[in-house]
């Protein structure tokens, strides 16, 4: 992997949740070329731990370690293994997350000959929409809640939370989702006024749409053309394509840099293509 600018963070302490996804995964692989000690937090270990070789195998520093971020007492156990295992943390990466199908209606719009016939707004279970609102929020702020500590009045101490599109305008479907995620924005700017004093930073990422293995057959068809969804995501992208996952690293290495960045604080930056700017018209 190939940074687009390089930033010294020679052996800061770097952690990073739901680092055994996709992205995540990239960004450990990133952050370790700044020269950091990357901890790579999932609650699939082993998923984690593939990323963590391939950085030990290209020279870097990184561990794998198994953490739920929905429960206080793994993610503390994890904290104490970090810094046993690699110090006390500088940069916390909030990146654990997700949505589910089972808290997404069917129907775009309702109407009410749909009731009995698909998932509508008013099928949707409380514990489905908990899940996915808990684990994008409650998922953000437990581990801010652990590591925050460590990191105050510590030099370019940073908190970079991973938040959506979505917190701008909510998709349909996947109100859940669009909701959990405006509440990670929320907390952004919550936080950077509240940590001020001891010098942490906390801003955070909104990823437009990106195109991964992971979604890929909810964007495209069997044939390889776009499914309707997506040429509704296209129609209103100007730049008409779907992001590449290294198009976010060069945001993350602004984030992280103090010197990039030292007096940008509670901000949400969206890398999007456009998508936030155009009106449809």
């Amino acid at each position: 992997m190939k940074l687009p600018f390089q930033i010294d963070c020679k052996d800061k302490v770097v952690v990073i949740t739901g680092a055994g996804g996709v992205l995540c995964g990239m960004f450990a692989k990133a952050v370790a070329k700044t020269g950091a000690k990357v901890a790579l937090l999932d609650l699939n270990q082993a998923a984690a731990q593939k990323y963590a070789d391939e950085i030990l195998i290209d020279g870097g520093q990184a561990k794998a370690y198994q953490c739920n971020v929905l429960e206080k007492e793994s993610i503390q156990l994890a904290h104490d293994q970090i810094i046993n295992d690699l110090g006390t943390c500088d940069i916390l990466i909030n990146g654990a997350g997700g949505n589910s199908p089972k808290a997404t209606t069917d129907n775009e719009t309702f109407h009410l000959e749909d009731l009995g016939t698909m998932k509508t707004f008013f099928d949707l279970d409380q514990k489905d929409v908990e899940f996915v609102f808990n684990l994008n929020f409650i998922g953000t702020l437990l581990p801010t809640q652990i590591f925050a500590l460590d990191m105050a009045n510590k030099e370019g101490a940073t908190i970079i939370n991973i938040s959506s599109m979505n917190a701008f305008t909510p998709l349909t479907k996947i109100l859940a989702y669009s909701g959990a995620k405006a509440a990670v924005s929320n907390f952004t700017q919550w936080l950077a006024v509240h940590f001020s004093d001891v010098g942490i930073r906390c801003n955070a990422i909104a990823p437009g749409f990106f195109s991964t293995e992971q979604n890929s057959k909810l964007l495209f068809n069997e044939d390889g053309t776009p499914t309707q969804r997506t040429a509704k995501i296209l129609a209103g992208t100007p730049m008409n394509r779907f992001g590449e996952p290294e198009e976010l690293i060069g945001t993350l290495l602004y984030l992280m840099s103090q010197d990039a960045s030292g007096f940008v604080n509670g901000v949400v930056i969206p890398v999007d293509g456009g998508y936030n700017a155009y009106s449809g018209v």
